[in-house]
């Protein structure tokens, strides 16, 4: 099973600061799972920014310019959710 690096990334980070503080165990368990459920969200929502992007380059190759920059200032709208929702985790765990 091939893990995107986001989501094993953000696991491996939250599991750690969990395993330093052995009496946060279950939040950071739980903060690991809601990291992996937002990348996977993000995940999928730029796959399908990305195959709108290719089909409409397609459909109207003249405004591709148009198409690749809403595609890449969206997707940056939607990895900032991402790292956002890392962050909340990483300060599930701390705080």
């Amino acid at each position: 099973m091939n893990l995107p690096v986001e989501i094993v990334s953000s696991l491996v980070s939250v599991l750690g600061q969990a395993v330093a503080y052995p009496e946060k165990l279950y939040t950071g368990i739980g903060a690991c799972i809601g990291a992996g459920i937002a990348c996977i969200g993000v995940g999928l929502g730029i796959g399908k920014i990305a195959s709108s992007a290719v089909e409409s380059i397609a459909r109207q190759p003249e405004a591709s310019g148009d198409i690749r920059g809403a595609m890449i200032l969206t997707s940056a709208f939607i990895e900032g959710v991402c790292l956002f929702a890392v962050v909340v985790a990483l300060l599930a765990v701390l705080g």
